[in-house]
């Protein structure tokens, strides 16, 4: 996605303009109550909290279980330490729930959280209720994920598309440009993980002409579904030769199948994102790489600038996070590293 320009405007800075120009006429002055009248509803939100009244921002993830969910908390917790601020944490259940996720932004809204930094489960079904918060006065910041749409003052993420081209060149290079290929994509609408997919399935097209990608169409929404899924692939193409997944949960649920059928260490396997069992899984061989992001950045750097927009701050629209492939033979070295063992100490606070 190409960033979009930045925005500075401060309606209430235009309306101040408009009044300036009413000279007593009648219908001018209508016109101009009729937009103070839009103006105080649309920022009746700053209305009710006092002038250096404390931020409180609601932090919404995809979900609150995986690994990278929690980095996201703990980045998210760095900043609100930093800048004094208080947040609330709370992500739908089971994680992919989209009327769940709609309803908690539904509910902070109403609730009058000064803001929301949201990491959208879909780039369409969320674009309304953040719409509507938007107009309530409750400004969002996006995270992780794209949302279509204008009404977020900013977006927070990795650049999805090249991690799916890091992905491809990994798992191409590894099968010598020939063999069968099964991805397993983890759910429609997820604007961050398709990015991935359409990356890793345009550079497998454009550079490895051998590769043969035997099945692209099928999903795991949560770590039972994609092993679930991943079981099935693996029993309708004994042949296969290499395998991609876009997330932590795709990539848990791949390697489980592996190891199931006996297969972990001989398909090559390149999959997203770091936890424990899949750090276990590049250190003994059965992931031949992981593309992994930067969440503790991604949510320290969402409430950052959902801080800044709220104390009227030049605000950069898009932010893009750090990406790396680890790999068995890469894995001590400090960048990669430190992206692999995040600093999660604040959780335990």
């Amino acid at each position: 996605m190409a960033p979009a320009a930045e925005d500075q405007r401060q309606p209430g800075l235009l309306f101040a303009g408009q009044a300036r120009q009413t000279s007593g006429m009648r219908l001018h002055g209508v016109l101009v109550l009729t937009a103070l009248t839009l103006l105080l509803g649309a920022c009746r939100h700053d209305a009710d909290q006092p002038a250096g009244a404390r931020l409180r921002l609601a932090v919404v993830p995809k979900g609150t279980a995986h690994e990278f969910w929690r980095s996201i908390h703990a980045g998210a917790l760095q900043a609100a330490k930093a800048l004094d601020v208080d947040i609330e944490w709370q992500g739908p259940q089971p994680e992919g729930d989209r009327e769940a996720q709609i309803k908690l932004v539904e509910n902070f809204t109403n609730s009058r959280v000064s803001g929301i930094v949201l990491a959208p489960i879909d780039e369409t079904a969320l674009q309304r209720a953040v719409a509507e918060a938007a107009r309530a006065g409750v400004p969002t910041v996006v995270i992780d994920s794209g949302l279509k749409g204008d009404a977020h003052v900013g977006f927070v993420a990795t650049d999805n598309r090249q991690g799916g081209v890091l992905a491809a060149a990994r798992l191409g290079e590894l099968l010598g440009g020939k063999g069968d290929v099964i991805v397993l994509r983890f759910q429609e609408g997820s604007a961050s993980t398709m990015a991935r997919e359409a990356g890793f399935l345009d550079t497998l097209k454009a550079r490895f002409a051998g590769i043969h990608v035997v099945s692209d169409n099928q999903y795991g929404s949560d770590l039972d579904k994609a092993q679930a899924t991943a079981d099935s692939l693996l029993l309708a193409h004994p042949q296969v030769a290499g395998v991609f997944c876009p997330n932590e949960s795709t990539t848990h649920g791949m390697l489980r199948a592996l190891e199931a059928s006996g297969k972990a260490g001989k398909v090559k396997f390149v999959g997203f994102d770091a936890s424990s069992s899949l750090l276990q899984g590049l250190e003994r061989h059965r992931i031949d790489g992981l593309v992994v992001q930067d969440p503790v950045a991604m949510g320290r750097l969402g409430v950052e600038l959902m801080v800044q927009h709220l104390r009227h701050q030049p605000v950069q629209r898009q932010v893009s996070t750090a990406l790396v492939l680890a790999t068995p033979d890469n894995r001590e070295q400090p960048a990669v590293r430190a992206l692999l063992h995040p600093d999660l100490s604040l959780l335990d606070k």
